[in-house]
């Protein structure tokens, strides 16, 4: 294969992105189970490895967004650590990869490095890190260093923390040892260590990434081995691949060296009528009367509760400029009184309700896949023909029995169409998602 030309596999896998906190979930219906209670997150993880998928993914939440200064009360306490609960996960698994969530601005690296090889060596090789970045104060005040990094800085910190990480899992000669002294001077933070765990079964863990600037791009098509995307739909995907093949050759990499899996749901039934169905009552629930009043009030700033969810949105205009990071990032940054001014016109001009409008704005729209189990089916083997993504990341609309749709009817489907896997390639997550395994870094490269 030549490095520089792009090569489809042919194949797609997928991925469970378990969220917690999220306005995606329906959290009132009968079916409806708990974010936090183990069984649900055993129930999921095993009914994802009957589906051959290839990881079970957990977001973090370091802090809980606010609604009109308090903790959102419709907000659900649904991220235990990710690391531990993983671990958890491990001895009930044997195949499915166990991605964490971690933060490259409030860890230090030689202890992130040893607490996510540890999971990989307890795991037998099935251990991943989603790296994500954070700057803010808010989130900074619940550690000793505070929100000290600039938004302009967060990827040159979180480039040098990814770097030494990989010093400290290459730093191993042979699997069983010596390992290698590691030092770093930086600007955050300096470290001098001699790493204490062995490699993995996979080498070391496989790395994650979500960052869609033209900066968390260049970042992955450096780092990453998996892209976590936001481009579903599929002329948005076959684009964003062409751009990060790109990337990745410009980085000295591979034009398959990173694999993208976009966040997804999945909305099926037996025919395209009865999921379509289906959808309508996934949204009405997604999004009730409370959701609706409070996801104004997060960009209004001031308490709407007098106004009926089924009524026109508020004349009144809000008492904020721009929203902050205390209210999550779906509201970081709106220009509220010039939002408000749009949506008012938008919703008047199409005829919605208050609750209408949240819910056209939260929807998925282009993460959704909708119809019967064979019209997807077919749709998805399309992207597999042409390579547009490797996979999807799924969040679940339904907690714990989201994925049963997907495992029982569309994987067979799928498998029939030859474009998804029948066992798994492997005992590890890299050989899963079939990856290669890394070239080990050398000690006289130097991080700043």
């Amino acid at each position: 294969m030549t490095r520089d030309i792009f090569q489809p596999s042919g194949q797609i896998q997928f991925g469970i992105f378990f969220q917690g906190v999220n306005s995606g979930t329906i959290w009132k219906a009968e079916q409806s189970g708990s974010q936090t209670d183990f069984e649900s997150f055993r129930h999921i993880a095993q009914t994802a490895e009957r589906g051959k998928f290839a990881a079970f993914f957990l977001g973090e939440g370091l802090r809980l967004r606010e609604h009109l200064g308090r903790p959102h009360a419709l907000d659900v306490v649904g991220r235990p650590d990710a690391q531990t609960m993983l671990a958890a996960l491990a001895a009930v698994t044997s195949n499915i990869g166990l991605v964490a969530t971690q933060n490259t601005t409030y860890n230090d690296p030689a202890d992130l490095a040893h607490r996510l090889a540890s999971l990989d060596l307890i795991s037998g090789g099935r251990a991943a890190w989603n790296i994500v970045t954070t700057d803010n104060a808010w989130t900074g005040a619940n550690f000793r260093r505070g929100g000290y990094l600039d938004h302009a800085d967060r990827y040159k910190h979180a480039e040098a923390f990814v770097e030494t990480a990989k010093r400290i899992w290459d730093s191993w000669e042979t699997p069983s040892g010596p390992a290698r002294r590691v030092r770093h001077e930086g600007q955050h933070y300096a470290v001098d260590v001699t790493p204490l765990l062995p490699r993995s079964a996979q080498y070391r863990p496989v790395l994650f990434q979500a960052g869609d600037s033209p900066d968390g791009r260049d970042f992955a098509a450096r780092q990453a081995d998996v892209i976590f995307s936001a481009h579903p739909k599929f002329d948005n995907a076959v684009e964003f691949r062409r751009d990060i093949v790109a990337r990745s050759i410009a980085a000295g990499r591979g034009a398959n060296a990173v694999q993208i899996m976009p966040a997804s749901e999945f909305i099926l039934a037996a025919t395209d009528q009865e999921a379509q169905d289906k959808k309508a009552w996934v949204r009405s629930l997604q999004i009730g009367p409370q959701q609706a009043i409070a996801y104004l009030e997060q960009f209004w700033g001031r308490e709407l509760s007098s106004y009926d969810p089924d009524g026109p949105l508020p004349e009144i205009d809000p008492v904020v400029e721009e929203t902050s990071e205390t209210r999550g990032s779906g509201f970081h940054g709106a220009k509220a009184r010039q939002l408000a001014d749009q949506w008012r016109a938008e919703a008047k001009d199409k005829g919605l309700s208050i609750r209408q409008f949240v819910t056209s704005k939260t929807a998925r729209v282009d993460a959704t896949f909708t119809g019967s189990y064979t019209a997807v089916a077919d749709h998805l083997a399309e992207y597999a023909r042409v390579g547009a993504v490797d996979g999807f990341n799924i969040s679940p609309w339904l907690i714990p029995t989201g994925l049963d749709d997907i495992v029982n009817h569309l994987v067979p489907e799928l498998q029939e169409r030859g474009v998804y896997p029948t066992e798994y390639r492997g005992t590890t997550l890299r050989e899963n998602l079939g990856l290669e395994t890394p070239v080990r870094s050398e000690e006289s490269v130097q991080v700043r």
